[in-house]
């Protein structure tokens, strides 16, 4: 398996969240993450950063913000230049998809929970 370094944006400690249920089934699939939210915060070995750190080499942009919030984050998300950018269910988003796809990064809309279940991550 290659492992992927993934940036969950809009991680969340509430275990009812996606983005939460994402982190834990990357690190189980043995997945370097690190995250970004509105609070700091730690699930599991991974701490909540709120300051859009400057992360190099992500592989995967997991999305878990709504296409309303996602403005402020173009920027930084252009910025970190990962390979791919993954919207999940409620964050689709044509502005940024187009954006990404103008700066060479490939887009997809997908479930991530789906794709690390069916060992398509």
């Amino acid at each position: 398996m290659i492992r992927k370094r993934t940036l969950v944006i809009g991680a969340s400690e509430n275990p009812e969240r996606y983005a939460y249920k994402a982190i834990n089934s990357l690190l189980a699939k043995g997945h370097d993450v690190v995250a970004e939210g509105l609070r700091i915060g730690k699930i599991d070995s991974v701490n909540i950063s709120v300051d859009k750190e400057n992360y190099s080499d992500i592989d995967t942009i997991t999305l878990y913000v709504g296409p309303k919030n996602q403005p402020s984050w173009y920027d930084y998300i252009l910025s970190i230049h990962p390979k791919r950018i993954i919207f999940n269910p409620g964050t689709e988003n044509e502005e940024l998809v187009m954006l990404a796809h103008q700066n060479n990064i490939q887009t997809e809309e997908a479930c991530t929970l789906v794709l690390l279940s069916i060992g398509d991550y």
